[in-house]
C-alpha cells in the first residue's frame, strides 16, 4: 500500500463520529487506554468500543499492547487486557501530492553540514539533494527503458511522471508552495535531486524547463545514449 493510500485510509477511519471521539479520547490520555475505560468514558457498550478501537488500529491511527490492568503478576493476576495508544506516525493527505517533509529533511541536513563552517548553505543543499537522488535511483529495479526506470524511482514522491516521447514530464511539483515563494532555491534543490536519480539510472539528464501546471524539471535522454 502506498503512503497516500495508507493516509487516506487513516483519515477515512475518522469519518465516523464515535470512532473519531474514541481516537481523540485515547490520544488525550497520558497512559494506554483499555476497552472498558474507553467505553465508560464515551457511554457506549464495551463491544462497540472494541469494534471501533480495532478499526482505528487497522487504519494505523492507534497501536495496542496487552497489559495487566491490575498491576499484579503471577497466578490470580487475571488475563492481560488489550490497551490502545496513539500511533507515532503522522498522517496527512494533500491533493495533488506534496513532499514538504522531504524538502524539510534536505534543508535541515544541509544546515547541519554547514553549521560552524561558514560554507554556503545553498551549495550544501544541492549536494545533499543530489546524494538523496542517487539513493532513490539506486533503490529501483532496472527494467524497461531508462525513462521508465526513472519514472518508477520517483513515482512515490508526488512527481506524477508521464512519458512524452523521449522526455519524462513531471505533471506535479512536490514542493509547489515552497517553489512559489522561494523559486530559485527550491527549483535548484529539485533539479539536484532529480540529477542524482538520473546519475544513478544512467543515460539521462534533468533539465530545467518550466511549464504551466507542471514541475520545472523535465527528464530527458542524453544525446547519443541508447535505452
Amino acid at each position: 500500500m502506498s503512503t497516500f493510500s495508507r493516509d487516506v485510509n487513516g483519515i477515512s477511519a475518522l469519518a465516523d463520529d464515535l470512532r473519531r471521539d474514541l481516537y481523540l479520547f485515547v490520544a488525550s490520555q497520558p497512559e494506554p487506554v483499555g476497552r472498558e475505560q474507553a467505553a465508560r468514558a464515551l457511554g457506549v457498550p464495551a463491544h462497540q468500543a472494541k469494534f471501533h478501537l480495532d478499526r482505528l488500529e487497522e487504519a494505523g491511527l492507534l497501536e495496542s499492547e496487552y497489559v495487566r490492568l491490575t498491576g499484579r503478576s503471577g497466578p490470580g493476576a487475571g488475563r492481560p487486557a488489550k490497551t490502545y495508544h496513539r500511533a507515532p506516525d503522522e498522517i496527512a493527505v494533500s491533493l495533488p501530492d506534496r513532499e514538504y517533509a522531504l524538502a524539510g529533511e534536505l534543508m535541515a541536513e544541509a544546515i547541519e553540514e554547514t553549521a560552524g563552517s561558514g560554507a554556503p548553505v545553498e551549495d550544501a543543499l544541492l549536494l545533499v539533494a543530489h546524494r538523496r537522488g542517487r539513493r532513490i535511483g539506486a533503490g529501483v529495479a532496472r527494467r524497461g527503458r531508462r525513462l521508465e526506470v526513472a519514472a518508477e524511482a520517483i513515482g512515490a514522491f508526488g512527481y506524477e511522471p508521464r512519458l512524452d516521447g523521449d522526455d519524462l514530464v513531471l505533471a506535479n511539483c512536490p514542493f509547489h508552495a515552497l517553489a512559489a515563494t522561494h523559486g530559485r532555491l527550491v527549483c535548484g534543490m529539485n533539479r539536484a535531486l532529480l540529477e542524482g536519480v538520473c546519475a544513478e539510472v544512467g543515460g539521462l539528464d534533468a533539465v530545467l524547463d518550466p511549464g504551466e501546471g507542471r514541475c520545472c524539471v523535465v527528464v530527458k535522454e542524453k544525446r547519443g545514449s541508447s535505452s
